[in-house]
């Protein structure tokens, strides 16, 4: 799957960064990796960014945050940035660029198969997230952080959004509704086999606690659904809260040694 990959400064001691280039179907995109030093038969993380080009762009320490957890962490750029080719689509066919970075993670030579790759989408990332544990049931869990569920909720709630998604979508939900549902995953997650946990801040202003609730109605509750809400908290978590609520996240992940825990 790697084109490419290369070594790039690391502010981390113990984590090394590499920048990747791999297929998505006939793209060519890229993304930043993150890699314990003297990682051997370590479990992984595929990180899935929010926002749409250059807003939510992967950031480095955030990486190498989940990759001082003990984790291989691959976090794709998306089509048409840093260099990749395409045009990112909001959750349309970018999200072969998630699909095929999870490949891109399943045939490196240090990621073990027993500990498994597993799924973090943050934001927009969270819609991307559910549709990679749809189309690749393997992942030992997905975790959506304040994650978008529903795209015509995402239009509803976010006035400041909707020119950008007329634009990259074709136009608005009443207009082309197929277009919308077919980017919104509800009606699969009757599909997903990967534990879910979701981490969701009852203040956000920018991705409402609705999205859980969508989520919860078609998925229901029980053992492989967990969630974890901060009713303080907003889109972005106090940093201290943030580090510690990923340290807790990594540790539940760790438990997840089977696909169909």
């Amino acid at each position: 799957m790697f084109i490419e990959k290369y070594r790039v400064p690391s502010p981390h001691p113990d984590i090394h960064l590499y920048e990747v280039a791999y297929y998505s179907g006939a793209h060519k995109v890229y993304g930043l990796m993150a890699e314990p030093v003297g990682a051997i038969a370590s479990p992984a993380i595929l990180y899935l960014r929010g926002g749409i080009k250059s807003v939510g762009m992967v950031r480095t320490q955030r990486i190498i945050q989940w990759s001082s957890e003990g984790f291989i962490v691959f976090a794709p750029y998306y089509r048409g940035n840093r260099g990749g080719e395409g045009r990112e689509d909001f959750c349309g066919a970018d999200r072969q660029d998630a699909y095929s970075g999870f490949d891109v993670l399943e045939s490196h030579p240090h990621v073990s198969r027993e500990a498994g790759i597993h799924v973090v989408g943050f934001s927009r990332g969270g819609i991307m997230a559910f549709w990679t544990g749809i189309m690749r049931p393997q992942a030992r869990s997905i975790v959506s952080w304040n994650g978008v569920s529903d795209m015509v909720l995402t239009y509803e709630e976010r006035v400041d959004l909707r020119r950008m998604m007329k634009r990259v979508i074709g136009g608005s939900p009443w207009k082309y509704p197929e277009r919308y549902e077919e980017r919104t995953p509800l009606k699969q997650l009757n599909h997903l086999v990967p534990a879910l946990l979701m981490i969701h801040g009852e203040k956000d202003e920018h991705v409402s606690i609705e999205h859980v609730h969508q989520v919860l109605d078609h998925i229901g509750s029980g053992e492989k659904v967990q969630t974890w809400l901060y009713p303080d908290f907003n889109h972005h978590f106090p940093p201290t809260d943030q580090a510690a609520t990923v340290q807790a996240a990594a540790n539940w992940m760790k438990q997840k040694t089977s696909s169909h825990l």
